[in-house]
């Protein structure tokens, strides 16, 4: 059991309002937070699938700092990245486990810390038997086997990330990784370390819950870029990694035999000739694979890309705004009708609707308010 981690049952979320709720293409969002100002944990509300109108914001967990959400891929279980004290007392990085109940409860399960610092983001493969994070302060990368009831087992593999560092002294000062995104054959984990200008390859071992380095070891980015998130290509054929430092995103010609990335285009989120600070936050891909999507939190910015299926190459159509401060992240709704933008400083949720013939879109009037929202999860 979590100490202190009281979920809240909310029956609200399963009425929600429901002459305005109705459809039943409505879909439950979760959002992780910081729990640094009023936030409080894990916050569910409902996106109407026909109209985008989002219910209130229902506490669904309390729980320190759950910053990042993953669950598993029958949407059984959900996992959050937080923290506990440590046997000397003081805070320690942890995943925390739920059990998603048939009416929409999160009932905890168990919590595992890694033994060192903060964790940033978080993967579950594909057969629902794992569990690979990223240490963006500690630079490190950890694995957990994963029950069959989806408890978390004790930290399998902690490996410390190590290279040359990027150009920009003040973020590339060490190893930073910060994201976890796995091959679509569920091979490999791949890592990117803003700090040493690579994304890193690690086998996986859903038997035991272990990775271990690839061969080859890494995709090589131009210098500066500060890699952060990583998207596949529905066909799995391309992969395309979102730049922090310079707001690009690199395409790159994905091996799946070979586990090798191979760069071939860098874009810029921004029009030519901005020279306004570049903060590349999160990258989407529309579920039809022909647009892709990413933000810049400092510009306050989402980017909007037409994506070629046989070539992967990027043409940016338009950069609009996202409707409050400092994207940090969004997501698109599993038909790509909607994207969901929380932003971090304005703790606003905005909603926009998407042209899936023209990648387009259109900013609407539905909103909602959750402190620090940091995370955008459509629940499986």
């Amino acid at each position: 059991m979590l100490r202190g981690t009281m979920p809240r049952l909310f029956p609200a979320l399963l009425a929600l309002g429901a002459a305005a709720l109705a459809s039943a293409r409505d879909q439950t969002i979760l959002l992780g937070t910081y729990t640094d100002t009023a936030s409080r944990g894990i916050y569910a509300v409902r996106l109407n699938g026909d109209t985008g109108a989002l219910s209130a914001p229902e506490l669904v967990a309390a729980l320190p700092d759950p910053e990042f959400l993953a669950a598993d891929p029958g949407g059984h279980t959900l996992y959050a990245l937080t923290r506990v004290k440590g046997p000397d007392g003081r805070p320690v990085a942890a995943v925390a486990s739920f059990r998603v109940e048939a009416d929409g409860r999160l009932a905890p399960l168990n919590t595992q810390p890694t033994g060192r610092g903060s964790l940033t983001h978080l993967a579950v493969d594909a057969t629902g038997r794992m569990l690979v994070a990223a240490s963006y302060g500690g630079g490190y990368v950890v694995s957990f086997p994963l029950e069959p009831d989806g408890r978390l087992g004790a930290a399998a593999t902690i490996l410390d990330q190590a290279g040359a560092l990027g150009p920009v002294k003040d973020r590339q000062n060490a190893p930073h990784p910060h994201s976890v995104t796995l091959s679509p054959d569920n091979r490999l984990a791949w890592v990117a370390d803003l700090g040493l200008d690579r994304v890193f390859a690690y086998r996986l071992d859903p038997t035991r819950g272990t990775i271990a380095p690839a061969d080859p070891a890494a995709v090589v980015l131009a210098a500066g870029t500060g890699p952060r998130h990583t998207k596949f290509s529905p066909d799995g054929r391309f992969y395309y990694v979102l730049g922090e430092l310079d707001a690009t995103i690199t395409a790159c010609r994905y091996d799946a035999g070979r586990g090798v990335a191979e760069p071939f285009q860098r874009i810029s989120l921004l029009p030519e000739g901005d020279t306004g600070r570049r903060s590349g936050s999160e990258i989407r891909i529309h579920p039809n694979g022909r647009f892709v999507y990413a933000a810049n939190r400092f510009h306050n910015v989402i980017a909007v890309f037409a994506r070629d299926p046989e070539t992967g190459a990027l043409t940016r159509i338009e950069v609009v705004p996202s409707g409050g401060e400092i994207p940090r992240n969004f997501s698109l709704s599993p038909d790509g009708a909607w994207l969901v933008c929380a932003h971090q400083d304005s703790g606003n949720l905005t909603v926009f609707k998407v042209d899936a013939a023209t990648g387009r879109l259109t900013a609407t009037p539905h909103t909602a308010q959750v402190a620090r929202a940091v995370c955008v999860l459509f629940q499986p």
